[in-house]
């Protein structure tokens, strides 16, 4: 894990330290500390369960933390928290937005609860909003999955806010508004807005300028997708049989210091020494498997977060 961050320095946009939150003996947050720069897309990666919505509820001030401190903006997320809803904007996991209204009338509301003027911050919003701009008298009820989505964003940059949380955005849309979503996403910190986005899809992280990566509560590691990917450092093959739930359990019983995990239609292996792929062939292949692939590769985000998770296990074991 890398070394925690201090909540003492006024340039950062989130600052957390030693953060716990409890329900009865479940440990959503279990003492993690961190830091956002200002005007980044900072990703928060992680699988349900793993305290992605209860962090964003105490960095929102929804959630008062059980011990430790959290600042957004030098403010604190408890004894500040009326300022620390004028700045920031919250788009949570369920759409929240008043399905009856139309479309622009959804967006008038929102600005009016800040004292907003729309047509002075549309510039901020006009890449999203245009989108759905030819459907602004239907109900915001009636709309599709992504357009639901651009809309709640839209509502949530009406102000200008200096930081936007987004909590699993793209869950149940399309793939072609998910890419658009992300592009919008990365066009707002050169604007001047902060981005901290939670989601449990491995393949957004590598769209983030950095990533936490988050499970049981606990951080395996923050920095730039690449630099996770680089600090990957065992060797990785890739293998697809006919039957791959059978050979998941056959490579599992040829070594068990490998890291045998189901990816898609592949099985990657990990392993501390140089993995052969004619050996690991020829021993499948008198297992009696027809249709045997065995390529070397290299790891994804993913594969880091699962050897991450690993290590993690052992430590606290």
């Amino acid at each position: 894990m890398k070394p925690t961050a201090t909540t003492n320095q006024p340039d950062a946009a989130i600052a957390v330290e030693n953060l716990t939150k409890r329900y009865g003996d479940t440990v959503a947050l279990d003492g993690i500390s961190f830091r956002v720069q200002r005007n980044e897309l900072f990703g928060i990666i992680g699988p349900d369960g793993g305290g992605k919505t209860t962090l964003f509820r105490i960095l929102t001030s929804l959630l008062r933390p059980g011990s430790g401190r959290a600042r957004t903006y030098g403010l604190d997320v408890v004894t500040d928290y009326k300022r620390i809803r004028q700045i920031i904007g919250y788009m949570p996991g369920r759409f929240s937005l008043y399905q009856d209204l139309t479309v622009e009338e959804n967006l008038a509301f929102f600005a009016s609860i800040f004292g907003a003027d729309v047509n002075q911050n549309y510039d901020l919003i006009a890449p999203i909003y245009d989108h759905i701009k030819p459907f602004a008298k239907r109900r915001a009820g009636d709309l599709s999955g992504g357009m639901k989505q651009k809309l709640a964003l839209s509502c949530a940059l009406i102000h200008r806010p200096k930081i936007l949380f987004l909590d699993e955005p793209t869950t149940g849309i399309d793939a072609v508004s998910r890419t658009e979503l992300w592009q919008m996403l990365r066009s707002l910190g050169p604007k001047g807005v902060t981005v901290v986005v939670s989601t449990p899809y491995m393949d957004e992280a590598l769209l983030c300028d950095r990533v936490l990566l988050l499970q049981d509560g606990r951080i395996l590691d923050t920095d730039t997708p690449e630099a996770i990917i680089a600090h990957f450092d065992k060797h990785l093959i890739a293998v697809e049989t006919e039957d791959n739930k059978r050979a998941l359990r056959d490579l599992r019983d040829l070594d068990p210091a490998f890291n045998v995990q189901t990816f898609g239609y592949e099985i990657h292996v990990s392993s501390e020494r140089a993995l052969e792929r004619a050996d690991i062939e020829k021993f499948l292949r008198g297992r009696g498997y027809r249709r045997v692939r065995v390529d070397d590769i290299v790891p994804t985000i993913e594969d880091c977060f699962i050897e991450l998770m690993q290590k993690e296990k052992e430590h606290v074991s």
